[in-house]
C-alpha cells in the first residue's frame, strides 16, 4: 500500500534549511494541505489520502527534519518549520485558489503558525490531536530501541510505542501501522515533544483569520483532562469552531478510524466558510 501510493504521487521539491522539502500529490480539485504529526511523514495520512484525492488536489509535504524533507533553518523550532511550509505553500498553490490546511498533532502547531501566516489564502484550517494548547500534557514512557536487538524485538518496541501513544485499542495495530512507525522513526531528526508542552497553538490561534475546524479522537491519549475541554480553549479565539468527535478512537485517528475519520473530514472541509 505504501509502494503503491508513493509511486501514484507526483514529487515536488521546495527550499528548506540546506535541502528540500519534499511534497507529494494526488488528485485534482480543490486543493487540501496535510500536514503529519510529531515523528512522522505523509504515511500518517496513508488511509485519508486515497478517499481525499477522489474529489480533492492532495498535497502531503514531509515536514522539516522528518520523513524526506531536510531540517528547517535553525533555530530548529516549529515557527522555522511553519515558514518553510508556507514558503512551499506560495510557490506551488496559487494565490487564486484557497487552500484547506489540515494539521494532525504536531503538524497541528506547525499548520497553525503557517496559517497566520498565509492569512486569506486560507479557505480553512482543520487541527487534530493537537497539543501546545497550555492544557497540561501527561508524562508517557515510551520504549526505546537498541542497537543489539533484533528485528523482531524491534518490532515490539515500535508496537509498544504505538500502544501507548496513538492507538485506545491495541488490537487495531497491525503489521502497516508497525511498518510505518519504524520507518518514520528512522528517519526523524527533528524533535518535537519539548514543543508539546507550550500554549504556542492556543495564543496564535489569535492571529489566525481562517475558520477553524477541529477532528478528536475521543479516546485521544493526549487529550488532557478532555476532549471537551480541549475544544474549549480552542473556541477563546474561534467561537465558529466545528468539531467532530471520533468515538472510541486514539490519537492517530486517521489510522485507527478511518472510515468515520475521513467522513467527519470530507464534512468540515465541505462547510462554507461562513458556518
Amino acid at each position: 500500500m505504501i509502494e503503491q501510493l508513493n509511486n501514484e504521487a507526483e514529487i515536488f521539491r521546495t527550499p528548506c534549511g540546506d535541502g528540500h522539502l519534499v511534497w507529494r500529490k494526488w488528485g485534482a480539485g480543490a486543493p487540501v494541505v496535510l500536514c503529519h504529526g510529531g515523528s512522522g511523514s505523509w504515511m500518517h495520512w496513508i488511509k485519508t489520502i486515497p478517499v481525499l484525492a477522489r474529489r480533492y488536489e492532495v498535497w502531503a509535504p514531509d515536514l522539516p527534519g522528518l520523513g524526506d524533507s531536510a531540517m528547517p533553518p535553525p533555530p530548529f523550532t516549529p515557527a522555522s518549520s511553519a515558514e518553510v511550509l508556507a514558503a512551499g505553500i506560495r510557490t506551488l498553490i496559487s494565490e487564486e485558489r484557497p487552500i484547506h490546511l489540515v494539521g494532525f498533532s504536531f503538524g497541528s502547531h506547525v499548520a497553525t503558525l503557517a496559517a497566520a501566516n498565509l492569512g486569506s489564502r486560507l479557505a480553512d484550517l482543520t487541527i487534530i490531536g493537537s497539543a501546545a494548547l497550555g492544557l497540561p500534557f501527561p508524562t508517557l514512557q515510551f520504549p526505546k530501541e537498541r542497537s543489539n536487538m533484533t528485528h523482531t524485538e524491534r518490532r515490539e518496541v515500535h508496537r509498544q510505542t504505538l500502544a501507548i501513544l496513538m492507538f485506545a485499542d491495541p488490537d487495531q495495530i497491525d503489521n502497516l501501522a508497525i511498518e510505518i512507525q519504524a520507518s518514520n522513526i528512522a528517519k526523524a531528526r527533528f524533535r518535537s515533544r519539548e514543543f508539546a508542552s507550550t500554549d504556542e497553538i492556543r495564543t496564535t490561534l489569535a492571529r489566525v483569520k481562517a475558520p477553524l475546524r477541529a477532528i478528536w479522537g475521543e479516546r485521544d491519549a493526549l487529550a488532557k483532562p478532555s476532549v471537551e475541554a480541549v475544544y474549549d480553549v480552542l473556541r477563546i479565539y474561534h467561537p465558529e469552531l466545528i468539531t467532530r468527535t471520533i468515538p472510541g478512537a486514539g490519537h492517530w485517528v486517521m489510522y485507527e478510524a478511518p472510515e468515520a475519520f475521513n467522513a467527519a473530514l470530507m464534512e468540515l472541509l465541505e462547510q462554507p466558510a461562513s458556518a
